[in-house]
């Protein structure tokens, strides 16, 4: 039998060679992957360069941030951070509480107001809705400059400046239309019938928004708190707005006090608060990233 089939096998055809084209398609199918990994690698390195730099020089002595460039020392010291953490009279501590006082109430009032309106318009019916939500949707467009005066009078007889309201209570009124409209698609996408179930089993509106549309809602609701979370931390124009006190300054405002156009300027304690105020946001960026892809890139359950 061995006889045989070794007969056998010798007489079977040689399997026949891939196509050269196949073969010139695979090799530069690889040569294109080589060259396009190594474009998004310079590309990454020439983003991420200031963001080095600026942790660099903020371990340099303050005499050799803007003499050397480089980011490639050995002279370094964290005598920025143990400065720049007490020379602004109060500890910095305090602006990093200020700016999470800020930023928490922000999160809270968007995720409670812009959800109750987006389920209003995704789930209800009532007259002038589209008119409604139109006119909302319209509100992204609108520069802030614009409403900036009067907001600022109606703040003012209400007796609200030097204090964190003017700053977070809008939040409350769903004021950010973009996260409306974020959560109102979202909605939409979910399954229909999810809803019509609850309405058989007695469900009404409250219960169906607190018990069914919200567990749904995670991506969405994630996705809120972290653009609200970020956009808050680092604003600065409305602060600079409504406060004028060093012990109500958040971070964005606090670091504008290392910087001084009529005397000298401690960049290197600027830089050093600089990197610590980015920790945050680091942070929430990391622990959050797999709900903010998933909140924007889905519109709901499939």
């Amino acid at each position: 039998m061995s006889s045989a089939a070794a007969t056998e096998q010798a007489t079977l055809p040689p399997l026949p060679a891939p196509p050269k084209s196949r073969i010139h398609y695979r090799r530069r199918a690889r040569i294109a992957s080589v060259f396009k990994h190594a474009g998004l690698i310079l590309l990454s390195i020439v983003m991420i360069y200031p963001l080095i730099w600026l942790v660099v020089s903020s371990l340099k002595p303050n005499d050799q941030i803007f003499r050397d460039l480089s980011i490639f020392t050995t002279d370094l010291t964290l005598d920025n951070y143990v400065q720049g953490w007490t020379t602004q009279g109060l500890p910095f501590s305090h602006f990093l509480l200020n700016s999470a006082i800020l930023s928490v109430g922000a999160i809270l009032g968007n995720l409670i107001s812009c959800s109750l309106a987006a389920y209003a318009f995704a789930r209800l019916r009532f007259r002038g809705r589209n008119l409604f939500f139109a006119i909302m949707l319209g509100t992204i467009m609108l520069p802030f400059h614009v409403v900036l005066v009067p907001q600022f009078v109606i703040f003012r007889e209400l007796g609200w400046l030097e204090t964190f309201l003017p700053l977070i209570v809008p939040k409350f009124l769903a004021t950010d239309a973009f996260f409306v409209f974020l959560m109102v698609q979202f909605i939409r996408g979910l399954p229909k019938e999810i809803f019509e179930a609850a309405r058989i089993d007695g469900a009404g509106h409250p219960r169906i928004f607190a018990q069914v549309t919200l567990p749904l809602m995670v991506p969405a609701l994630a996705t809120t708190a972290i653009f609200t979370f970020i956009w808050t931390w680092g604003d600065f124009f409305g602060p600079l707005i409504y406060l004028r006190t060093r012990e109500n300054f958040p971070v964005s405002i606090a670091l504008k006090g290392f910087v001084d156009a009529q005397s000298s300027s401690d960049y290197g304690a600027m830089f050093a608060m600089s990197v610590v105020s980015l920790i945050p946001l680091f942070l929430a960026f990391l622990i959050g990233q797999k709900y903010l892809v998933k909140g924007i890139a889905t519109t709901g359950i499939k």
